[in-house]
């Protein structure tokens, strides 16, 4: 284990008691709660959290408003202060059970071979957005996916919602909460009857003209070269894994609305013994608060089973 970006506890030849692949909201919840029982905890990142696009994290307690890098920042400081916790800047490739029995053995891009006894994935997701010129490089400044997170700051101003297929919908009928709703349907769903009417009983304003691009903060323009400004504009991503680990371990994956996940128990116990997955990678759609909370619950799920033995595979 040579590798000039290992920090912390010294390494030796005995397994972690876990690894953590993912250094975001989830991984270092779950860490924290490895490190106080005072396991032995590898910490493996790549460094590429699913919201750094954003500058500021809202709704969760405590932090409300907080910058998304500047959370991070300090749970890793504070999670390193941790005598038995090692860090470990890379990208993990492979995952595999152990040659030596109990646990798996976990391969980096650079070659560098870790084992632990326990496996916590929090590798999330990737989003991938319709390719509407404009619309990416907005992301995360004015193009949002989550209203609970990035709607109160619209000040009730008008906002768009960019069909991406039917869970739109959806988008569309929530944010009439935050502010005058105009839904552009661009060729990606058409309501039907029923949900006309939804819409209209929301006061929401249905627009079937192709976009041409995204300009402005948020200015959605027509191929008919109309322009309707808009303080923000949502979209219904697609996401898929950020990682092939769970997939390659033999983890069972659901199709969620938005795209598949990681099949966890209440524990965020995996279907694959001793393998954990926690934040967006095992729920249907997630927030630093839901990463966080599913975090903290597969720590201590993992420490029961060092301690206690497997339950039963989800």
């Amino acid at each position: 284990m040579s590798n000039p970006e290992f920090q912390g506890a010294a390494a030796s030849a005995a397994p972690f008691d876990a690894i953590i692949v993912g250094g975001s909201y989830a991984g270092l919840s779950a860490a924290t709660q490895l490190a106080r029982a005072r396991r032995r905890v590898l910490v493996v990142d790549g460094g590429q959290r699913r919201n750094r696009y954003a500058s500021h994290s809202h709704g969760f307690l405590t932090r409300d408003g907080s910058g998304t890098a500047a959370i991070v920042a300090e749970g890793k400081a504070q999670l390193m202060a941790y005598a038995t916790v090692s860090w470990l800047d890379g990208t993990a490739v492979r995952a595999a059970a152990s040659s030596e029995g109990d646990g798996y053995d976990v391969t980096l891009a650079d070659g560098t071979l870790v084992r632990g006894r326990r496996l916590v994935l929090a590798t999330g997701v990737i989003d991938e957005l319709p390719p509407v010129d404009g619309l990416a490089e907005r992301w995360g400044r004015s193009v949002f996916h989550c209203p609970y997170c990035h709607g109160y700051e619209l000040e009730q101003g008008a906002i768009g919602v960019l069909a991406t297929g039917p869970l739109s919908m959806h988008h569309a009928l929530m944010l009439p909460d935050w502010g005058t709703v105009t839904f552009f349907l661009n060729g990606a769903f058409e309501p039907d009857g029923a949900q006309l009417e939804q819409l209209a009983a929301r006061g929401v304003t249905v627009v079937r003209a192709p976009v041409a691009q995204i300009a402005g903060v948020a200015d959605v323009v027509m191929q008919d070269g109309g322009r309707h400004a808009m303080a923000g504009l949502f979209v219904a991503t697609r996401t898929r894994p950020a990682s092939s680990l769970a997939g390659e371990l033999g983890c069972t994956l659901e199709e969620g609305a938005m795209g598949p996940f990681v099949r966890t128990d209440e524990q965020k116990a995996s279907s694959v013994p001793g393998v954990f997955c926690c934040g967006d990678a095992g729920r249907m759609a997630g927030s630093v608060a839901f990463a966080v909370a599913d975090g903290a619950m597969a720590g201590v799920a993992a420490h029961r089973s060092l301690m206690f033995g497997l339950a039963p595979a989800a």
